[in-house]
């Protein structure tokens, strides 16, 4: 019973402590809307990647991070409507 505390209290924290990590109370949509955010935020930060993307949407390195960057603003869309409380 204490290994089971310990962990859901283990959990917990790394919850406060990292946002992308959800919680109880995560959506669908936010979980989506935060995988997809740090996966761009991973391609723009290895130039590698960033320079495979180019190559392969024939685009300049600038012009893919530009896109990116645009696209981590709704990276899945509106947001669902929720019910009224």
């Amino acid at each position: 019973m204490t290994d089971r505390y310990n962990i859901h209290s283990q959990l917990e924290h790394l919850q406060s402590k990292y946002v992308g990590t959800g919680h109880a109370d995560t959506s669908k949509y936010e979980w989506l809307v935060n995988q997809q955010r740090d996966s761009m935020a991973s391609y723009i930060g290895h130039s590698n990647l960033l320079d495979f993307f180019a190559l392969v949407e024939n685009e300049s390195k600038a012009r893919v991070r530009f896109n990116l960057l645009e696209k981590m603003l709704q990276p899945c869309g509106t947001p669902p409507q929720r019910p009224e409380e």
